[in-house]
Formats: C-alpha cells, sequence, structure tokens
C-alpha cells in the first residue's frame, strides 16, 4: 500500500520526473508535491490514491527494496579526495531531497574532525565489536554522521578475530536503511578488514582517482579486492564508476593520465564532472564545515552540485 513515506522516497529517488506533470496526471492540486517533498504537508489517502497509478506507471513496485543505496568511497592510497567527497557529495545530495548518512571508517577520523565531531565518545568501534546500535551524530537536516578517531585503528585484530566481524558494519547499518537514502563510507588507504567491512555492507562503491602517476600504481589490486568480495561474499556489490579528483588540466601530466585513465578503465563508468583543485576544499574541512557553508561560489561547491547532480542520473 502506498503511503507518504513510499511516495516521498520515490520521488526522491527519481528527481528527473517532473513533479508538475506528476501533479496534473494525478490530478492534484498545484504544488502539492512539491509542498510535501519540502515537509511542508503530508499526503493524504485522497492523494496517495490518485497518485498511487501515475506513479506505477513511471516505475514504481511494492515489490522493490526501497531501503538506502550504501555506497563506499574508496581508494587503496591516500590523499586522493575520498574524505572530501563522501562530505562534499553527501552534502550536495542532500539539497535534491536526501537523507543522508556518513559513516567513518577511517582510523584516522579526517571525516569526524572536518565535521566538528571530535574524540566522539560513542564511534562505530563500539558498534563493530559491542553489541550496542550504531552511533548517529546529527551535522544538518537530512545529513548525519556515524563518527569514528584513533580508537578504531586499535580495533583491526579484534574485528578480524571476531566471528563473522567483516559482516558487524552490515548488520549495524542494515538497522539504517529505511531511514536514509544514501549511506556513504569513508574508506581508509588501505586494502585491510575496514574496507573490507565496507565493500560487504555496501551495494555499491565509488573510487576516487587523482590523475597522477602514483595515484595509478596499484588500481588493479583495488579493483581485483571489489571483484573478490563480490564473488566471495556480496554478490549485489557494484561499481557506480571512477570520478577524478583534485585535477588540474594546465597540466600536461593531468591531461595524459586522464587519457590514459579512459584507455585503460573505460569499462568502468567516468563521471564526466571533474572535481578541480580548489583550495576552498582543503580550507573548508580545517574550517570543519563542507564546501557549500563555507563557500558556496567556489569551484569545489559547483563541482560537488555537479558530480551529485550526475551521481542522481547515474542512479
Amino acid at each position: 500500500m502506498l503511503n507518504h513515506e513510499k511516495a516521498i522516497s520515490f520521488l526522491r529517488r527519481n528527481p528527473a520526473l517532473s513533479i508538475s506533470v506528476l501533479e496534473k496526471e494525478a490530478g492534484l492540486p498545484n504544488s502539492t508535491l512539491a509542498k510535501s517533498l519540502n515537509g511542508d504537508r503530508v499526503l493524504n489517502a485522497k492523494h496517495l490514491s490518485a497518485l498511487y497509478p501515475i506513479l506505477t506507471k513511471y516505475g514504481y513496485n511494492e515489490s522493490i527494496n526501497q531501503k538506502a543505496r550504501i555506497i563506499s568511497i574508496i581508494n587503496h592510497k591516500g590523499g586522493v579526495g575520498k574524505t572530501t567527497t563522501t562530505i562534499n557529495l553527501g552534502k550536495a545530495l542532500t539539497s535534491f531531497g536526501f537523507k543522508v548518512l556518513l559513516v567513518d571508517m577511517d582510523s584516522q577520523g579526517n571525516l569526524s574532525q572536518s565535521l566538528g565531531v571530535d574524540n566522539p565518545d560513542k564511534q562505530v568501534v563500539h558498534a563493530l565489536l559491542k553489541n550496542v546500535e550504531l552511533p548517529i551524530t546529527p551535522i544538518e537536516p537530512n545529513y548525519d554522521l556515524a563518527p569514528s578517531d584513533l580508537e578504531l585503528a586499535y580495533a583491526d585484530l579484534e574485528l578480524v578475530q571476531a566471528v563473522g566481524g567483516v559482516n558487524q558494519l552490515k548488520n549495524k547499518l542494515n538497522a539504517f536503511r529505511e531511514k536514509y537514502d544514501f549511506i556513504l563510507i569513508d574508506c581508509p588507504p588501505a586494502l585491510n578488514i575496514f574496507t573490507n567491512s565496507a565493500l560487504v555492507a555496501s551495494t555499491s562503491c565509488l573510487v576516487t582517482l587523482q590523475p597522477e602517476v602514483s595515484a595509478m600504481k596499484g588500481i588493479n589490486n583495488l579493483f581485483e579486492r571489489i571483484t573478490q568480495v563480490r564473488e566471495r561474499i556480496n554478490p549485489d556489490l557494484g561499481v557506480e564508476g571512477i570520478v577524478l579528483t583534485m585535477v588540474d588540466k594546465r597540466l600536461k601530466i593531468h591531461r595524459d593520465m586522464i587519457d590514459y585513465v579512459y584507455q585503460n578503465l573505460g569499462n568502468f563508468k567516468i563521471f564526466k564532472t571533474e572535481i578541480r583543485i580548489n583550495v576552498a576544499l582543503k580550507e573548508s574541512q580545517i574550517a570543519q564545515m563542507d564546501i557549500f557553508r563555507y563557500d558556496s561560489h567556489s569551484n569545489g561547491a559547483v563541482d560537488y552540485l555537479s558530480l551529485a547532480r550526475e551521481f542522481c542520473t547515474n542512479n
């Protein structure tokens, strides 16, 4: 049975649908759906009855799982924009009406610190090793964080030795999948138990890649690990694609490496949106803000909003 929450979730997952066209086809008053998406009204039984056949026409299906997509932001190398992408892609998605949870799986805790959460009393590692719920810290409306810090670094051996340890993150996130549209996991710069746990929990992964020779080293190992997890543990794991970060087209080496990526990794989706190198992105993390709060007119804000738009189309 279609209810308000299911209708709004479907509309948020399909931003290309014209709200005005849907209202017209369903015979709803103007702005009914727009106000509902903004949280200003609740669709009543009459609205839902008129809307149901129209949404079905455009792909709504009760049997389709409406749970959150869980996406690991991943690369085996540090300093290639994983945390920056997790923060700002996540925030950009909220501007399209989605509810987003960020999960910090890097023991350095850069994601948490960049959002102003230092030394959290309750953090991800406690949920992984103890029988407690994953802690959630609200950052802004529809934009939450499951934080971590250095304590996570000391838990790797214990998690490896725990029965079903690699499945613990998946088990904990399952309780939240109906509460969010997207769950983005910031992975560490290593192919370790925390990265494996993230991949096991995810429906897909997004690879951030700087167009530098050093960043390309070992990239095949990364895709081999993704394949291994899919074949052995998580058959539903997909690859969203590759997003190029810290791009400076003035540099010939960057132009050459981008050509190389398209030639050698073209069997994966390569997002057309490139994240340009932008000092405001670094400054925003020092200021413990997302780029949109720090400088909404910066290249970083423009690029991540464009990436989110392309990402929604991809999904």
